[in-house]
């Protein structure tokens, strides 16, 4: 090979390793590839957004959850997901809150079905969790619109729907051009149909959660009618006992639908540990979860699943 035939050849190279660099997915792309590939690593999901402190980005403070400030926080780590849960005003307004009462997270009362946006709008909300010991906040409560505008581009939204606003809240993200930016997700038991495949959640990522009727349910079942003629992204797990989780992960390896589970508080399957034992020892929670094929985990602890994440990939 001549001395110009190689330097050719190393230049071809490089452009071919160059441009396949380049085509690596980034921003909210790299968030989509990983959670479309069931075998894509840890997602990690901010239970009502990164209200809690988060150190290691500057944020020795709280935020209050589902706030604009805790979507800020979660994009500015890094989370993948900010689950965070909507409902329906007095005026048809679609408002990003967790209870039907705005009680607990501002300094106001009443119901929400019974307050307009005007009326929201008045109010501040409380820091992380709230309750009436929880500081109040600048920040006030925010419109499905709002989270949607803010959040495009950057992250994914879990929408937890908690009234029967189903197409209503499709509707909107649709309108927002986010359908796959978006993961909606609804109940469903052994005589549910399978759910991807019907409007409206067939127009965005969709995680069937699997009822765990007094604990004795045939889970495996439910995620195996899940998946006739429709592909869920993820089952999301209930409160179940560690005997259920193998057919599960088998269920789940042969449809190729990953699982997903909360480690909020004492963690949804019972003797693995919830946030507060895998913040001192992550590998015994979330790295458990994630050899015995959990990907998808929900935390009040974003920052440091990240950081967990983050060690094993390094490795």
């Amino acid at each position: 090979m001549s001395l110009r035939t190689a330097a050719t050849v190393a230049a071809m190279l490089c452009a071919a390793l160059a441009t396949h660099a380049s085509a690596a997915p980034t921003g909210v792309a790299a968030i989509q590839a990983r959670l479309t590939n069931p075998d894509g690593g840890i997602v990690v999901v901010a239970h009502r957004g990164c209200h809690a402190p988060a150190p290691d980005h500057g944020f020795k403070d709280s935020a209050p959850e589902n706030s604009l400030a805790a979507l800020e926080r979660c994009i500015a780590i890094g989370a993948d997901v900010m689950e965070t849960d909507v409902r329906r005003a007095a005026d048809g307004t679609l408002v990003m809150l967790h209870d039907a009462t705005v009680d607990r997270t501002t300094d106001g009362t009443g119901k929400l079905s019974e307050l307009t946006l005007a009326d929201l709008q008045k109010l501040r909300l409380r820091s992380d969790e709230g309750g009436a010991q929880a500081p109040l906040t600048d920040q006030r409560v925010v419109t499905l619109e709002q989270m949607l505008a803010r959040s495009k581009g950057h992250i994914l939204l879990n929408l937890d729907v908690k009234d029967a606003i189903y197409v209503q809240v499709v509707d909107a993200v649709a309108r927002a051009g986010m359908q796959h930016q978006v993961i909606v997700k609804a109940e469903a038991g052994i005589a549910t149909p399978p759910l991807a495949a019907m409007l409206p959640f067939d127009k965005v990522y969709f995680f069937p959660i699997l009822i765990n009727a007094h604990g004795t349910a045939d889970l495996a079942a439910i995620a195996t009618a899940q998946t006739r003629n429709a592909h869920p992204v993820a089952f999301e797990l209930p409160k179940m006992s560690a005997a259920r989780l193998p057919a599960l992960v088998a269920v789940s390896k042969a449809h190729k639908v990953r699982l997903m589970v909360n480690s909020l508080w004492d963690g949804f399957i019972a003797g693995y540990g919830g946030d507060a034992d895998a913040e001192r020892d992550p590998d015994k929670v979330w790295g458990r979860l994630y050899r015995e094929g959990v990907s998808i985990i929900q935390t009040d602890a974003p920052e440091a699943l990240l950081r967990y994440r983050a060690s094993l990939e390094q490795r």
